[in-house]
């Protein structure tokens, strides 16, 4: 096959991917004070982007060098379980940050793990049912008059998936914007009893406007084009647009770690002891919010 530039591009997307993501998942699963609920659903959307990754290798890798339909299943089977998962694990990191200033008293107690280990259960479920679909038969394969912009999926899968992702960013929207208000209001309450400045209260409004709009706008700025490329794209459409559309929405899962991990003040600490080579000493510590984001 003739080497496809775009395929190449989606590839080292891919490694990168796969780099920064294993570094999150390594680092949550071997520090014993990464089981707070928090850790645990940024280490499921890092295993997600993960596994997302290394599918756009393996695709690259299986389409040059094993050419197979079954094969091609499976890959395209790994990368919507992947990416599905990913989508679904900021969505539910929404849902703790909205409830853990909801119910800041009790977000410290067991409910709160079996409401995480819950979503986790249903995030991965849902996911994996959306990627055996191709596999067990809901494929164009034997009718390309059906297939979607993304071969071999067909039309009707991908357009569940984008009117998924809008649901799913809607509930983003709506949750993000409670969070603002909650933190704000908090921000207010604070400085009327501490006798704050004004512009104190403004910094903190600001700030917390400022990531909300960092957070839905990577969101909404790498997913969105594919989305709605999905919806009005067909089997007959350029394959130019499937893949200047689709190279943005994998950046996500190359931005997400920077996001919800890196930005970690815990995950720093770790990251920096092991760069110090004094791993062994990192102490055990309590999470003292939910999350930098």
């Amino acid at each position: 096959l003739t080497l496809n530039p775009w395929e190449v591009v989606l590839c080292i997307s891919g490694t990168i991917i796969s780099c920064e993501n294993a570094i999150v998942v390594v680092v949550i699963f071997y520090t014993p004070a990464f089981r707070a609920p928090m850790f645990l659903l940024i280490g499921s959307l890092a295993t997600a982007d993960l596994l997302a990754g290394l599918g756009l290798v393996l695709h690259f890798a299986f389409v040059y060098f094993i050419p197979s339909e079954a094969v091609s299943l499976l890959t395209v089977g790994l990368l919507v379980t992947s990416f599905t998962a990913s989508v679904s694990s900021l969505l539910t990191i929404t849902i703790d940050r909205y409830l853990s200033l909801y119910n800041a008293l009790t977000y410290y107690s067991e409910r709160t793990v079996t409401r995480t280990y819950i979503m986790l259960i249903l995030t991965w479920g849902a996911s994996i049912c959306y990627g055996l679909l191709p596999v067990m038969g809901w494929n164009c394969l034997k009718e390309p008059s059906a297939c979607s912009i993304v071969r071999p999926l067909t039309k009707s899968h991908l357009v569940i998936l984008s009117v998924s992702f809008f649901a799913v960013f809607a509930a983003m929207l709506q949750l993000y914007v409670q969070i603002c208000r909650i933190v704000c209001r908090h921000a207010q309450q604070i400085a009327v009893q501490r006798h704050f400045l004004a512009s104190s209260h403004y910094v903190t409004t600001r700030k917390g406007i400022a990531t909300l709009a960092v957070i839905l706008g990577t969101f909404a700025s790498c997913w969105l084009p594919f989305a709605v490329y999905g919806l009005l794209g067909d089997c007959s459409s350029p394959a130019l647009y499937t893949y200047a559309t689709l190279l943005p929405a994998t950046y996500n899962s190359m931005l997400n770690p920077v996001i919800y991990a890196f930005r970690n003040q815990e995950i720093q600490k770790v990251l920096w002891a092991v760069c110090c080579g004094c791993f062994s000493s990192a102490l055990p510590f309590r999470s003292r919010s939910p999350s930098d984001v």
